[in-house]
């Protein structure tokens, strides 16, 4: 793979991973769930298995709906180009009442240039 074309995958992780963010510490779950793919697999330990936008989305609207919120990613995070398409996260969380790991964000370039989760597994540890 190109240098260009791995700046411009991660870049594109980057703002949607962003956006993902944001979407979270400004109670917008449907803005969270959009960065996911129609089928992604969330994985949240120990809260189950999500399959799709709309479990997703229920997911994240519950914790808001719960006072979570200012979600960030803290060191070490990692970001390990694994495909000419595909990009894994994983780092650290904390937020205001909770923090833990991702293990593992699989983020995957669409066809439009942006990049979605295909699978997210991460895990509240406190």
């Amino acid at each position: 793979m190109s240098t260009e074309k791995e700046e411009s995958l991660l870049a594109a992780v980057k703002q949607a991973s962003g956006t993902w963010k944001n979407g979270f510490n400004t109670g917008d779950a449907a803005a969270c769930a959009g960065q996911y793919e129609a089928t992604a697999v969330m994985v949240a330990k120990p809260f189950g298995t999500f399959t799709g936008t709309a479990e997703i989305q229920g997911f994240w609207q519950k914790l808001i709906d719960d006072g979570f919120s200012e979600v960030e990613y803290v060191e070490p995070t990692k970001l390990e180009v694994v495909g000419e398409d595909s990009v894994i996260l994983s780092s650290n969380w904390k937020m205001n009442k909770a923090k833990g790991v991702i293990t593992k964000e699989l983020w995957v370039l669409q066809e439009d240039g942006s990049a979605k989760l295909r699978e997210d597994h991460f895990e509240a540890q406190g």
